[in-house]
C-alpha cells in the first residue's frame, strides 16, 4: 500500500509521536510506501500544560515527515489536503486521541476522500478523553463522520467507539515500544542514575496527571511494611498539573527518603536507565484505556503492577507478568509487599518474556491491511 499517517511525529515528542514513527517503520518493513504528515502547530502554547511540546532528539532516519497542519488554522488544513492529493495514497491513517483535533482531522479526511481513491481510517488511542470537557462528543462525532474504519488498541476504546458508530472497527493490541535500545544490567542502570544500590526500586513513569493515580501510589508507599523493605519509588516524568498535592503527601507520610522525584520529560536515550533500574513498573491509574508504559516494560522484560481500569488488565495477566489490583492504596501496597516478600521477580520476568510474543508490529500492520480491504 501507499500510506499517509496523519498525527504527531518529530519534532513533537510524546507517546503518540513515538507510536506513529514506529508504525511508519513497520509499514516500511512490510514494503509499503509510507510518510507522516504532522503539525506546524499542535496546540497553542497556553493550552499545553508541559514545559515544551518539542523533542531535542534528531529526526528519525529514513522517514519522510512533512509539517503542514496548524490545528487552529483552516487554511493549513487545505494545504495538507493538497499535499496528500499529490501523493494519492491508498490509505490515510489518522492517529486520533483528542477531540481538539477533530475539526482539523475531520475536515482533512472529508476533502481527501473526494478523490474517490483514498480510503480513510483512524487509529484511535482514545475516543472519550481522560479529562472530559463540554463538546467532546460532538467534536469526536464530526471526525467519526468522515472516517470509514477504525483500529483500537484496547477493548475499552473499542466499546466507547461502538457506542458512537456502527462503522467497521477492529481491535489489536498496542505493540511493543522497542525504540529504546537493549536492556542493560540493573546494577549499571542504578549507577547511571546515581541511585543507592542498597535499595530496591519501583518505577512510576510518564507525564503526571490526576487520572494516573500517583497519589494512590504515594499513599501505598506509606505502608510500614513497605518502608521496612528498603524500597524506593522513582517518579520519572513531567508534572502536567500542580504538584502541591503530591509534595504534601510526601511530607505528610515522611516519604522524603522513599521517593526519587525526576520532574522532567525523560529523553528517549535515557528511558533504558529508568526501566532497567526498577524491579517493578507501577501504573496505579484511576481510569485508563491502554498505556504505552506497559509496552516499554514488556520490551525491557519488566514485571508490572496495574490497576483494574480500562484496558490495562487486558495487557497484564494477573500473577503471570505482575499484578492487577484495585485502584486504592491498600491493594497496591499488598501487591508490592507480596512481590518482595515472596520473591516474585524471576517468575514474572519469565511470564513477561512469554507474553510479549503477541505484541508485534507486523500484527499491527496486518490488522490495518485487513481493515483496508474491507473499506
Amino acid at each position: 500500500m501507499k500510506v499517509v499517517i496523519v498525527g504527531p511525529a518529530h519534532p513533537y515528542r510524546g507517546g503518540i509521536a513515538l507510536f506513529n514513527e514506529r508504525l511508519a517503520k513497520a509499514f516500511q518493513e512490510n514494503n509499503d510506501e509510507v510518510e507522516i504528515i504532522t503539525f506546524t502547530l499542535q496546540y497553542p502554547g497556553f493550552l499545553f500544560p508541559g514545559k515544551t511540546q518539542f523533542s531535542d532528539a534528531k529526526p528519525p532516519k529514513e522517514l519522510k515527515i512533512t509539517r503542514t497542519i496548524n490545528a487552529v488554522n483552516p487554511f493549513s488544513w487545505l494545504k495538507t489536503v493538497n499535499e496528500i492529493k499529490k501523493v494519492k495514497p491508498d490509505l490515510v491513517l489518522f492517529a486520533y486521541w483528542l477531540p481538539f483535533m477533530a475539526p482539523s482531522f475531520g475536515t482533512i479526511a472529508k476533502l481527501v476522500a473526494k478523490n474517490k481513491h483514498t480510503k480513510i481510517a483512524a487509529l484511535v488511542h482514545n475516543i472519550i478523553p481522560h479529562e472530559k470537557r463540554a463538546g467532546d462528543t460532538a467534536l469526536s462525532n464530526y471526525f467519526i463522520k468522515h472516517v470509514e474504519g477504525f483500529i483500537t488498541l484496547s477493548k475499552s476504546v473499542y466499546d466507547d467507539l461502538t457506542s458512537l458508530t456502527n462503522k467497521p472497527k477492529v481491535l489489536t493490541p498496542h505493540p511493543l515500544y522497542d525504540n529504546f535500545g537493549k536492556a542493560i544490567p540493573k546494577t549499571e542502570a542504578i549507577e547511571k542514575l546515581g541511585l543507592d544500590a542498597s535499595f530496591n526500586y519501583l518505577l512510576f513513569f510518564g507525564i503526571i496527571r490526576k487520572y494516573k493515580g500517583l497519589d494512590t501510589l504515594l499513599e501505598a508507599m506509606a505502608n510500614e511494611e513497605i518502608k521496612a523493605q528498603k524500597i524506593k519509588v522513582i517518579v520519572a516524568g513531567e508534572f502536567y498539573e500542580d504538584n502541591t498535592v503530591y509534595l504534601d503527601l510526601i511530607k505528610k507520610h515522611q516519604l522524603e527518603n522513599s521517593v526519587v522525584l525526576v520532574n522532567q520529560f525523560i529523553p528517549d536515550e535515557e528511558v533504558v536507565n529508568y526501566f532497567c533500574a526498577a524491579d517493578l513498573i507501577v501504573q496505579p491509574y484511576k481510569h485508563a484505556t491502554q498505556s504505552g508504559v506497559t509496552q516499554i516494560a514488556y520490551h525491557f522484560n519488566k514485571p508490572m503492577l496495574v490497576t483494574n481500569v480500562g484496558g490495562l488488565s487486558e495487557m497484564v495477566p494477573h500473577q503471570k507478568v505482575g499484578y492487577v489490583t484495585e485502584s486504592n492504596p491498600k491493594s497496591v501496597a499488598e501487591s508490592i509487599i507480596d512481590f518482595y516478600i515472596n520473591y516474585r521477580e524471576e517468575k514474572f520476568v519469565a511470564g513477561v518474556k512469554d507474553e510479549k510474543q503477541k505484541y508485534t508490529w507486523d500484527k499491527m500492520t496486518l490488522t490495518i491491511s485487513n481493515l483496508f480491504k474491507q473499506l
